[in-house]
């Protein structure tokens, strides 16, 4: 496809930045990044597509939650190294639930947009929750338990998932089965915050537990690197 031999990929390291913006309003609803594979299939499909660097994955935006964009006009800058979208965008942009995702002044941190859709069903609860514990980074750690865990030491960021580990195996040697509920939410919570602080997505875990399907537990540590 001649179109993609146009951007200086090489410059960019192989992933270009692409700023999204609402075809009637001009509105900037995102800035999100694409591969060749990804600039490619959205001038195929005519529907945005990105690569995500946490998830480590191409995605076609609204894959989960139907919040889809539906490209009208693809633009190159000078320097031939960041594009711009125009889309009819189809519900919201960002996963809070807002139409655009720069709702937050940098100078005092006040969120100036009110959530427009409820977006935590669309995502499910852990992605959801991920995305959450990531906007707590900037909290006050006086009143977000999370920012403190992020903003503290790594080691008690850590000792917190040995610690809710521990006392969910008790709970599971225990026969206690409430226990062993909340104890499991817990080491979950502590798990999705260390990764948050490595901004790793849980996407990614979700991908590695995909990749071991009809692999044996054997095969699959053996073919490891060490």
């Amino acid at each position: 496809m001649k179109e993609l031999e146009i951007v200086d990929w090489e410059k960019m390291n192989n992933l270009v930045p692409v700023i999204t913006q609402d075809s009637t309003s001009n509105d900037v609803l995102m800035l999100g990044y694409m591969n060749k594979e990804a600039l490619e299939l959205t001038i195929k499909t005519r529907y945005a597509h990105y690569f995500s660097r946490s998830k480590n994955r191409i995605w076609k935006k609204g894959e989960s939650s139907n919040h889809t964009q539906k490209v009208i006009d693809i633009f190159l800058d000078c320097d031939n190294d960041t594009i711009l979208l125009k889309v009819i965008q189809e519900g919201v942009a960002c996963h809070t639930g807002r139409k655009s995702c720069f709702f937050t002044k940098l100078e005092n941190n006040t969120i100036i947009e009110d959530i427009k859709i409820d977006t935590s069903s669309a995502y499910g609860v852990v992605d959801t929750l991920y995305h959450t514990i990531q906007s707590r980074k900037n909290d006050d750690i006086e009143k977000s338990y999370t920012a403190k865990l992020l903003n503290g030491e790594q080691n008690s960021m850590l000792k917190k998932i040995v610690e809710e580990a521990g006392e969910f195996c008790f709970a599971i040697k225990d026969n206690n089965e409430n226990e062993a509920i909340y104890e499991a939410a817990d080491v979950t919570y502590h798990i999705l915050v260390a990764l948050a602080s490595k901004n790793i997505s849980p996407d990614r875990v979700k991908q590695e537990l995909a990749r071991r399907f009809n692999i044996s537990g054997i095969e699959e540590k053996n073919s490891r690197k060490v």
